[in-house]
């Protein structure tokens, strides 16, 4: 059983934090509410292995593709926060449209998988010596 903290005693730290308890957090049953919180905190606000910049221009990119319009607005305007330019969002979500484009593609030609795999381990190869010979 998880342990948590009571709805007001969260809200508190939620607002401190925020300025405010944004209304999606208010309708989340209490039970699990900081769970959600602590996880929210961790991963959109604290420092992990990916810098937030870079966190919210995926969000960015994946929420293009989703069509959340919430979750576009909230990763956009996160990224500008943490320090990402306008022309930084356009390509997230250039680079969205064209990875996107490229998935429908290969799938609906149902390319075979076994061959893709073994022509991206050459273009590997191929890369990482292009790469050394440029470091030397």
């Amino acid at each position: 059983m998880i342990t948590t903290r009571k709805r007001n005693q969260v809200e508190t730290e939620i607002k401190e934090t925020l300025g405010l308890v944004p209304s999606f957090f208010k309708s989340i049953p209490e039970q699990y509410l900081d769970y959600e919180w602590q996880l929210f905190k961790l991963l959109e606000l604290g420092e992990t292995l990916i810098p937030n910049k870079y966190k919210e221009l995926m969000g960015v990119a994946l929420h293009s593709e989703t069509k959340c319009r919430y979750c576009l607005l909230f990763h956009a305007e996160a990224a500008k926060l943490f320090g990402a330019t306008e022309e930084e969002v356009q390509e997230a979500v250039h680079y969205a449209k064209m990875s996107v484009g490229w998935s429908v593609y290969i799938n609906g030609m149902r390319t075979d998988y076994d061959q893709f795999e073994q022509e991206f381990s050459k273009i590997g190869a191929h890369l990482k010596t292009k790469q050394l010979s440029h470091a030397n």
